[in-house]
């Protein structure tokens, strides 16, 4: 699975090119005072995390869904592939007397 932050595009497709237009109507329609960086930061990178009322306000300000904002891939990752003859050559590491760990 994967998931593709499409802001830029989103922005674009309602005429917003800068992040300063970005951050203008964030802080008119919905409120949200965001610095220039971290308004850039969404506009360049692709966020490892959102807060909810981050996307809940760009939803606001574009006018959109996260839909718009967010592709999601849902192919299966491949596999890695079986360990060849070098993994199997390590010597295996057995529990003592096949006891587990007493509970904390």
């Amino acid at each position: 699975m994967r998931i593709d932050w499409k802001l830029r595009m989103a922005a674009a497709q309602r005429e917003v090119w800068t992040g300063a237009q970005l951050r203008r109507l964030l802080a008119e329609k919905a409120g949200l005072e965001l610095s220039s960086a971290s308004v850039s930061a969404l506009l360049t990178k692709e966020p490892n995390q959102i807060k909810l009322s981050t996307l809940i306000a760009l939803c606001t300000a574009l006018e959109c869904t996260p839909n718009d904002l967010f592709e999601v891939d849902t192919t299966p990752v491949q596999r890695p592939a079986e360990p060849g003859p070098a993994a199997e050559a390590r010597p295996k590491i057995v529990a003592g007397r096949g006891r587990s760990m007493p509970p904390i």
